[in-house]
């Protein structure tokens, strides 16, 4: 379901209250208190089949009973009673709900049953729940106080989504004494209906919200909420808490893969691919939120520090090395400056210490100079009161100079008293000012760590060749093994796979007998390495089933005895299928880990890091989701120590380990029927990487059941079944496929060859260049929200001659489209195919309606939509609206 309901919660001009009551500290009684005598501007009916008035207002026994319409209906009743009041309110036409009862799912079955219902009518009704166990929402601008919390919100700029009702609390307490405003205030509940996801899309366009800020104990639509917030983080910063960090117990795992994926591990990584920062601490999350709403976001994550006392400056440097930033080298011309304006005896490296007897003046003049820096990416102004500057005059300054920079300036005034109204002043202008440093320290690695995640949106990857068609043949391995009982498939069978997508794999070969493997190492040359083949074992190194250095046919015969023997010793019942035959690889750089697994919440994640037999002792690995580009298959690795080890001898090996990602990451889009894969260990040289190993868990479950496509990962893939031919009316071959974050140079040139014309009739206004951000926005899209489909070209050279694109509305019912061909391929007829291709795109997504606006004097687009069966009318005198119902 869209998000146009949810305007009737959040912005109600009738609510009904059921379970309204005149008894003290009942939650009817607080929640009508909150909502009337408050300066809410809407009705509110009070609901109770026992009462004709509750607190001297008018009651009605049901809601049906209510005259008039209502939008919204706040439900504290037993538990018992509310499938029935839902029903009701559905046949009454309200369209949003808020249950703040408890008594459902955590209840036990009983309640499993009443939620089963409310869901049912849900459905049937077609409305949108808050809740169970809500807490109830708030819109402090328009007075509108839906909760029966004992505090209302100020009005202010930041949406607080809290999954704990009592931490809602909590925080409506702080925020009150902190001065810190709220667009609105909405505790989720259980998430029966309404989720983050849905949240997220409704304060994503909320005129009101600068910034979202959740607190999370577990996500239930992963598909939806990392849609919505990768869509939204370019735009308003979203901030997280994720409780529930270290679980006591883990599931067992078949791979290495699976052990080292420990679920927040995943959500952290699922954070930084939405874009989103996570912070540690509830007093971190509106501090880091009022600091990116209103300071510009750090490039780098070098600080300057300007202190009047040596002690905080101190603290303040420690602790910014310990979080991983950086004290940057002031420039010689930043220390000649300071050495012309302070005392000998201050210093002049950074952290800049002013010293106790600086005025204000001193102050002005060491901050002209060292916000010239080029060398900084933001500052720090630390602030005592033991010295000669007035803290008021102090913050005055600082916001006169904040004005002639385009860098984050965050403070740090220590002090309570003396300094309350110096730190008004600051947070009036824009300024956040921290209690400690070590607070303000912490929000600008923050804001470093929210610039790094929105490079990965828009930072343009090179192009991979990677082939789009899944080896059929796969399929028949993994179905036959699933016939013979298999769970896992052994290494040669495995190694299969990576040689299908042109990992590169070393030779391997298969003995069952001791003379097939001598024949099998006189083949490959020795030395060799032998592994032992058995289903019952899964992880060779703990039965010390692998050889290596095996340099003669009698040692080859001597070491397949040995392995066949440990097989027997191993466990009564275990098979020996024989050995797998490998060159043994003599010179290596390290040992790499690439591998997948299913998370139950995000789907298939992938795994990158240090590999070999310690791998889970050193735990040497990062987390991403498929699919992958280059950008993101480097970003995957950057974070591990093994990769900066071979990035700091500057191997060239590291560009083909980005190759080997981007086509694992397609391996594992292509096959839901792979539960867990290792590739363990891929062999590093300075100019080579080579798997040696590799193991497959089958999901059985997939096998049995048909699965929609790309069902096990959280983020769509792209979306090959898009991709067609066509031929213009000159007789030019054209291949029709969804926009690739690759094409942003093809797309800036066909920017480049629009007409004035086309470009007003496309943009509806001439615009003068196309920014690397604003083309990434086209370019690197989500498929679950948007199509954009270019038509490419490859005469002389590769070129997009035009494209159309086609926007969903959340809910995905509706969609907008917009059509442009590049002027010296009008006329061709590509046009009218592009329109044609997006008319069937959104068939096949189940679309009811699309529509797309055009300029009046666009007579072409206007004649050709109207042939196509569309729907012409006027929004403006500039502006026609062509819309087609599509089923």
């Amino acid at each position: 379901m869209g998000t146009e309901k949810l305007s009737k919660i959040f912005n109600p001009q009738r609510i009904a209250v059921i379970g309204a009551s005149d008894r003290e500290d009942s939650v009817g009684t607080k929640l009508l208190r909150n909502l009337i005598g408050v300066g809410y501007k809407g009705v509110v009916y009070p609901v109770n089949p026992f009462r004709p008035t509750v607190h001297g207002i008018t009651a009605y026994p049901n809601i049906k009973r209510i005259p008039r319409q209502i939008d919204l209906a706040i439900i504290a009743t037993p538990a018992h009673t509310v499938p029935q009041i839902v029903e009701e309110c559905g046949t009454a036409g309200v369209s949003g709900i808020i249950i703040v009862s408890a008594g459902f799912k955590e209840a036990g079955e009983e309640g499993e049953a009443f939620e089963k219902q409310i869901l049912e009518h849900k459905n049937r009704y077609n409305m949108r729940i808050i809740g169970p166990n809500s807490l109830g929402v708030m819109r402090p601008r328009i007075k509108f106080n839906a909760s029966f919390a004992n505090k209302a919100a100020n009005s202010g700029k930041i949406a607080f989504i809290s999954q704990s009702a009592a931490l809602c609390a909590s925080v409506l307490d702080w925020a009150s004494e902190a001065h810190v405003g709220f667009s609105a205030v909405v505790s989720v509940g259980s998430m029966l209906d309404v989720d983050f996801g849905d949240l997220v899309d409704y304060f994503g366009t909320d005129p009101q919200t600068t910034s979202i800020v959740l607190y999370i104990e577990s996500i239930k639509n992963a598909r939806k909420f990392v849609s919505a917030t990768r869509g939204f983080a370019r735009t308003k910063p979203i901030i997280v808490v994720k409780a529930g960090r270290f679980p006591e117990s883990a599931e067992a795992a078949l791979s290495h893969t699976g052990a080292l994926c420990g679920e927040d591990a995943v959500y952290g990584a699922a954070f930084r691919r939405a874009g989103i920062v996570r912070v540690e601490a509830i007093n971190n999350l509106f501090s880091c939120a009022e600091a990116l709403a209103m300071q510009p976001n750090p490039k780098g994550p070098n600080l300057t520090i300007i202190s009047n006392a040596g002690g905080p400056g101190i603290m303040a440097t420690d602790f910014l090395i310990a979080k991983g930033g950086k004290l940057p080298a002031l420039s010689s011309k930043t220390i000649h400056a300071l050495d012309s304006v302070l005392p000998s005896y201050c210093s002049t490296q950074n952290p800049i210490d002013i010293l106790e007897e600086a005025t204000a003046d001193r102050f002005r003049k060491v901050m002209e100079i060292c916000f010239k820096d080029l060398n900084s990416d933001g500052f720090l102004i630390i602030y005592t009161p033991q010295g000669a500057a007035d803290p008021d005059e102090t913050a005055k300054i600082i916001v006169e100079l904040s004005t002639q920079i385009k860098k984050p300036i965050l403070t740090s005034l220590i002090g309570e008293d003396s300094c309350r109204n110096a730190k008004r002043i600051l947070r009036k202008n824009g300024i956040p000012a921290f209690a400690t440093p070590e607070q303000a320290v912490s929000t600008f690695m923050y804001m470093h760590g929210y610039t790094k995640n929105l490079e990965l949106l828009y930072e343009t990857p090179e192009e991979f060749s990677v082939d789009l068609s899944i080896p059929k043949f796969l399929k028949e391995v993994l179905e036959t093994a699933f016939k013979k009982g298999q769970k896992v498939l052994n290494t040669h069978e495995s190694l299969h796979f990576l040689e299908a997508y042109k990992i590169p794999t070393i030779k391997t070969l298969v003995a069952k007998t001791s003379e097939e493997a001598i024949t099998a190492a006189s083949k490959l040359g020795y030395p060799v390495v032998l592994k032992v083949l058995s289903p019952q074992i899964v992880h060779k190194s703990k039965v010390e089933g692998v050889v290596l250095n095996v340099w003669t046919p009698a040692q080859v015969k001597r070491f397949f005895k040995e392995l066949a023997e440990k097989v027997r010793e191993y466990k009564s019942g275990a098979e020996f299928h024989g050995v797998a035959i490998q060159p043994m690889i003599q010179k290596k750089s390290g040992e790499i880990l690439i591998g997948s697994k299913k998370d139950p919440h995000f789907g298939s994640v992938i795994v990158f890091g240090m590999g070999g037999v310690a791998t889970e002792l050193l735990k040497d690995v990062n987390i991403g989701f498929p699919p992958l580009n280059q950008v993101l298959a480097r970003r995957l690795m950057e974070k591990t120590a093994i990769y900066k080890l071979l990035e700091s001898s500057e191997c060239p090996v590291c560009a083909k380990l980005e190759e080997i990602l981007v086509k694992f990451s397609q391996l594992v889009i292509d096959f839901p029927e792979i539960k867990e894969i290792d590739i363990n260990p891929i062999m590093v040289s300075e100019n080579d990487a080579v798997a040696v190993d590799a193991r497959i868990v089958i999901d059985t479950e997939v096998i049995l059941r048909k699965v929609q496509p790309h069902e096990h990962t959280v983020i769509t893939p792209y979306p090959k079944k898009y991709i067609a031919q066509w031929k213009s009316k000159d007789g030019t071959s054209v291949v029709l496929r969804p926009i690739k974050p690759e094409d942003e140079p093809l797309l800036y040139e066909l920017f480049q060859s629009f007409s004035e014309e086309t470009m007003r009739f496309r943009f509806f206004q001439v615009i003068k260049d196309m920014p690397h951000v604003t083309l990434t926005r086209y370019c690197n899209i989500d498929y679950n929200r948007e199509i954009a489909i270019v038509a490419e070209e490859k005469k002389d050279k590769r070129r997009i001659i035009g494209a159309s694109r086609l926007i969903l509305e959340p809910g995905q019912k509706r969609g907008e489209f917009a059509v442009v061909v590049g002027d010296q391929w009008q006329g061709l007829g590509l046009g009218s195919k592009l329109v044609d291709y997006i008319l069937e795109i959104s068939r096949d997504m189940m679309l009811e309606t699309i529509s797309g606006d055009i300029l009046s004097r666009n007579l072409k687009m206007i004649r050709l939509c109207t042939k196509k069966g569309f729907k012409i009318e006027s929004v403006d005198e500039d502006t026609v609206r062509a819309t087609m119902g599509l089923f």
